[in-house]
C-alpha cells in the first residue's frame, strides 16, 4: 500500500520522467511528487530536435510533454535548472546543486544520456556542435540556415540515426554535407551492411558525401572558426561547422556515486534494473536511456536509447513504484524520418546476433520491410514507407516466429498469417 504522506522523487526532466509523474497521478497517487531537472525548460521530447523542430516545421512549444501549467494543476513540484548531485541512500535524500535537499520514499532515476565527445584537437572551436538538448537544436537551426544561405559545408562525425537525420535536415536547408564514418556503411551496428547500403544510397541521391572507413583526427581552425577536418587516412575536408554524432553515454554518475549496480560499457552501460525497473536498491528505480533492463523477451539486459522506451518505461516504473505487479517487456521500437523516407524499427538484432536478412517489397522505390533472422527466427523488422504493420511485425518477434522465408518475402502474404513458431 502507498501512503498519501509519501514523497516520490523523479530525477530527470525528459519524457520518461514527465510520463512517470503523469502516471503517478493518473493511478491515484496523492502524495508529493517532485521532479528534478537540470535544464531550465520543463520536460520536452527529443525526436523533434533532429526532425520537425530542427527543420523549422514545428514550433518550439510543440516539443514539450505537457504545458507548463499542467505541473501546478497536477501538483508536481518542479525543480528546474537544478542538477541532482548526490543521493544519500541511508537518509533517503537527494541533494541538489543549490544546496537543497529533498527526501524520498521512492526515487526514480531518469537521467537519460549525453552525447559522446570527440577527443581530438580543435573541439573547442565555435563551429563544433552536439545535439541532445533543446538549446543545441535552437543553435543548430540557425547554423544550418546560415550554411544553406552561404553554400557552407557541414562535416558530420558518425553515420548513426542522429547523424543521418541531421544530414537530411542540413541538405533541406541547402548546406553541403560530408559524413565521416569508421564503418563500411551507415547504421552498421544497427542494420548491418545489407540494409545500411540502402541508406548510403538514399543520402547520396540527395547530395550527401560519405567518407567511410575513417575517423576524424583534427578539426582545423583559425581565429576560433572551423576551416577543415582531417581524418586518420590522411584526407582533409572543407568544413565551416562540425557535428559530433558518435553516440551517447548513459548519465549514470549519480547512480554510481550512490553505489547502485551498473552495467559496464562493453555491455551497453547504464543502471542495472530488473524487469520491474527496480535497481539494486529496492526503493530506487530507473527508466529511459539510462536503464539497462533485464528484458524477459530476450533473456538478456538491454539499454535502449529511443523515444518509445522513455514513453513506456516512465509509466512502467511509476506503476512499479506504486507496488503494482509490473513487468517491462515491450519490444524495442523507434522511428526515423529522412527526406521522403519514413521508417519504424522493431526488435533487437545487433551485429553478430543474426545470420540472415530478408527483404519484402520494392527496395528500388524505398517501400519495403526488412527482417533480421537467426536460425529462421525473426529478431527484428523495419518497415520503410510501408505503414500500419508495426503490430504484426512485433507479433512475429514476440512469438519467436520462424516463418517460411519465401512467404515472409512475399508482400502479397499478410504478415498476420506468418505468426507462430513455424508458418
Amino acid at each position: 500500500m502507498v501512503d498519501a504522506n509519501q514523497t516520490f522523487v523523479i530525477v530527470g526532466g525528459g519524457l520518461a520522467g514527465a510520463k512517470a509523474a503523469e502516471t503517478l497521478r493518473a493511478e491515484g497517487f496523492t502524495g508529493r511528487v517532485i521532479l528534478v531537472c537540470d535544464e531550465r525548460d520543463h520536460p520536452y521530447e527529443r525526436p523533434p530536435l533532429s526532425k520537425g523542430y530542427l527543420l523549422g516545421k514545428e514550433a518550439r512549444d510543440s516539443v514539450f510533454v505537457h504545458e507548463r501549467a499542467w505541473y501546478a494543476q497536477a501538483k508536481v513540484e518542479l525543480h528546474l535548472g537544478q542538477p541532482a548531485v548526490h543521493i544519500d541512500r541511508d537518509d533517503k535524500a537527494v541533494h541538489l546543486g543549490d544546496g537543497t535537499t529533498v527526501r524520498y520514499d521512492k526515487l526514480l532515476l531518469a537521467t537519460g544520456a549525453e552525447p559522446r565527445r570527440l577527443d581530438i584537437p580543435g573541439t573547442d572551436l565555435a563551429g563544433v556542435h552536439h545535439l541532445r538538448r533543446l538549446a543545441h537544436a535552437e543553435r543548430l537551426r540557425g547554423v544550418l540556415a546560415s550554411l544553406g544561405r552561404d553554400n557552407g559545408h557541414l562535416v558530420i562525425a558518425g553515420a548513426g540515426w542522429i547523424g543521418l537525420e541531421i544530414a537530411a535536415a542540413a541538405r533541406g536547408y541547402g548546406a553541403e554535407v560530408t559524413v565521416v564514418e569508421p564503418e563500411q556503411t551507415p547504421l552498421f551496428a544497427v542494420l548491418g551492411p545489407e540494409v545500411g547500403r540502402l541508406f548510403a544510397d538514399l543520402h547520396s541521391d540527395h547530395g550527401v558525401r560519405f567518407h567511410f572507413g575513417a575517423r576524424l583526427t583534427e578539426i582545423v581552425g583559425q581565429d576560433g572558426l572551423v576551416l577543415a577536418v582531417r581524418t586518420d587516412d590522411g584526407d582533409e575536408h572543407l568544413a565551416h561547422d562540425v557535428l559530433a554524432a558518435i553516440g551517447a553515454a548513459p548519465r549514470a554518475a549519480l547512480a554510481e556515486s550512490a553505489g547502485l549496480a551498473l552495467v559496464d560499457r562493453e555491455h551497453g552501460g547504464g543502471i542495472a534494473v530488473d524487469a520491474s525497473l527496480r535497481t539494486s536498491d529496492p526503493d530506487i528505480y530507473a527508466a529511459g536511456d539510462v536503464a539497462a533492463v533485464q528484458h524477459p523477451l530476450y533473456d538478456s539486459r538491454l539499454r535502449v536509447e529511443h523515444w518509445a522506451n522513455a514513453l513506456n518505461g516512465g509509466p512502467a516504473a511509476a506503476r512499479a513504484m506504486l507496488g503494482q505487479d509490473t513487468t517491462y517487456a515491450r519490444v524495442p521500437y523507434f522511428f526515423s524520418d529522412q527526406y521522403d523516407v519514413g521508417l519504424e524499427f522493431s526488435g533487437w538484432a545487433p551485429q553478430g546476433s543474426y545470420d540472415q536478412v530478408v527483404l519484402r517489397g520494392d527496395v528500388t522505390k524505398r517501400e519495403f520491410i526488412a527482417f533480421w533472422l537467426a536460425d529462421g527466427q525473426v529478431l527484428a523488422g523495419m518497415n520503410v514507407n510501408v505503414w500500419d504493420v508495426t503490430e504484426p511485425i512485433q507479433a512475429l518477434i514476440r512469438e519467436r516466429a520462424r516463418p517460411d522465408l519465401t512467404r515472409l518475402a512475399d508482400p502479397t502474404v499478410p504478415l498476420t498469417e506468418l505468426t507462430g513458431p513455424t508458418r
